[in-house]
């Protein structure tokens, strides 16, 4: 039997394994020497084991008593987390190292995160998904204070953690609720418990949980943290902050309303709805000023998740569906999007004012047309990759008979729109400025950006094929 359980979690082993011998291997040998080596080979374990389980097993397994659940949506869901922290540790090794900032924790602290999203989206107890949750934030409160040296960096890391410690509370004092009125901490029991007439107390414990798990995916108002993190974190943490993190918190949200509380879709429809609401309004809002390209991202991460929630707050199988792709999509243009900002620099020193792109498209015409690719997907632009993405959730809320939401959504899209087609506007229409970016920059960086922009231009064909195993992967969590 154990033999059996350990066979079903043999990732996350293979995972934890090389994080703990890889930190004794540092702690014993040349440490930050080391650093680039490390980043590297957790790049390409990252990647290995996302190919082992999109290879591997086609079935719904439980493990520990049900605890853990290896299922389609799952293994959707953490190769879609392995590859976007490979994608963003191979962009970092060169952005870090020549700022010094490249420690052999680094590397270590992301796979440690990783394996805590991977315990998340695979939860089937309270209990595993507070110890897969904790394990991924304790690690990034860690990362978002990397640069030591800046006041910024420490403010980030420490406003992180004191908030991420509340909406923990929240989450654990939910937790308790459910189990008190539920009688049992697994989803299995809780979905007997909270079908028909559902206690008042059950209740109360979901809306604690969706505040926890809202304020890991940015959803307002649980948003607050959001811009100044990822204004003072390095670069790099920033973007594995937009990326992975964020697919996990919204795969855990789905697992949890679905597996747990699928017997009553209507009680939590229209928090869900209110939340996506909230945020896509907020962040297509609120980001029409921002100057700074990192607190502007964060606010577009803020709108986006609210377009993912829709395609949950439908609470169908197309509903899943749509925000498993669009979480997909997202990824896939915010790898892109954070390699052009890591390019962005002025004398070898970083530079995040979006002024600076004023006629960049005159030095350096190819970045500036992936980038135009990249900004257009976000705005939702056809026939971009990004429009489809949207087009998938609008639908899956029409199906879901919230179609006051979905228009919601397509006004909260144009006025979105703006932000990034400013930013447009800048690099091809703007004035002369003295501030002009430096040329060239990391080969790997440029392969990046251009890769997720063709992808936003080629994907439109057959989405790759995610379309099709993303319905699959929605088909075993709602049943």
């Amino acid at each position: 039997m154990i033999q059996a359980d350990l066979n079903v979690i043999l990732p996350e082993i293979v995972l934890s394994v090389y994080a703990m011998l890889a930190l004794l291997a540092a702690v014993y040998t040349a440490k930050d020497e080391l650093a680039g080596l490390l980043t590297w080979i957790t790049a390409g374990v990252f990647a290995a084991l996302a190919f082992y389980i999109a290879t591997s097993g086609g079935t719904t397994v439980t493990a520990f008593g049900g605890m853990f659940i290896d299922d389609g949506f799952a293994r959707f869901a953490k190769v879609m987390i392995l590859l976007s922290a490979a994608a963003v540790l191979a962009m970092s090794q060169g952005y870090l190292a020549a700022r010094g900032l490249l420690k052999f924790e680094y590397p270590l602290l992301i796979a440690l995160a990783t394996v805590g999203m991977m315990m998340m989206v695979s939860a089937g107890d309270l209990m595993a998904l507070y110890m897969g949750l904790e394990l991924q934030s304790l690690a990034l409160y860690v990362v978002a204070a990397l640069r030591r040296d800046s006041v910024k960096s420490t403010e980030a890391g420490l406003k992180y953690f004191v908030l991420g410690a509340l909406s923990s509370g929240l989450l654990l004092y939910g937790a308790s609720l459910v189990y008190g009125f539920a009688g049992t901490t697994q989803f299995a029991g809780v979905i007997l418990a909270a079908s028909g007439e559902t206690s008042l107390g059950l209740l109360f414990g979901l809306v604690f949980l969706i505040s926890g798990l809202a304020f890991k995916v940015s959803a307002v108002p649980f948003h607050m943290w959001t811009p100044d993190v990822y204004e003072g974190s390095p670069t790099p943490v920033t973007a594995f902050f937009a990326t992975a993190p964020k697919v996990a918190a919204m795969a855990l949200f789905a697992r949890v309303l679905h597996d747990a509380f699928g017997g009553v879709t209507g009680d939590w429809q229209q928090i869900i709805a209110l939340l996506s609401v909230l945020s896509m309004f907020l962040g297509a809002v609120a980001a029409i000023g921002q100057t700074n390209i990192k607190r502007l991202m964060a606010y577009s991460s803020i709108a986006h998740m609210g377009y993912a929630l829709m395609g949950l707050a439908s609470g169908t199988v197309f509903g899943v569906q749509a925000m498993l792709l669009y979480m997909a999509i997202y990824v896939t243009m915010n790898v892109g999007t954070f390699a052009f900002i890591m390019s962005m620099s002025k004398d070898g020193a970083p530079v995040v004012s979006i002024d600076s792109l004023h006629l960049y498209s005159r030095r350096e015409p190819g970045k500036a047309l992936a980038m135009l690719f990249l900004l257009f997907s976000l705005a939702g632009v056809p026939p971009f990759l990004g429009f489809f993405g949207k087009l998938y959730v609008l639908r899956a809320a029409v199906e879901g008979d919230l179609v006051w939401l979905a228009v919601a959504g397509v006004i909260a899209s144009v006025i979105g729109a703006f932000y990034y087609l400013r930013i447009v506007f800048y690099m091809y229409f703007g004035q002369e400025t003295d501030e002009a970016l430096d040329r060239g920059g990391s080969p790997i960086l440029y392969g990046f950006l251009m890769a997720s922009a063709a992808v936003m231009l080629i994907g439109v064909v057959n989405f790759f094929g995610i379309e099709t195993v993303a319905e699959a992967a929605a088909a075993t969590l709602v049943n």
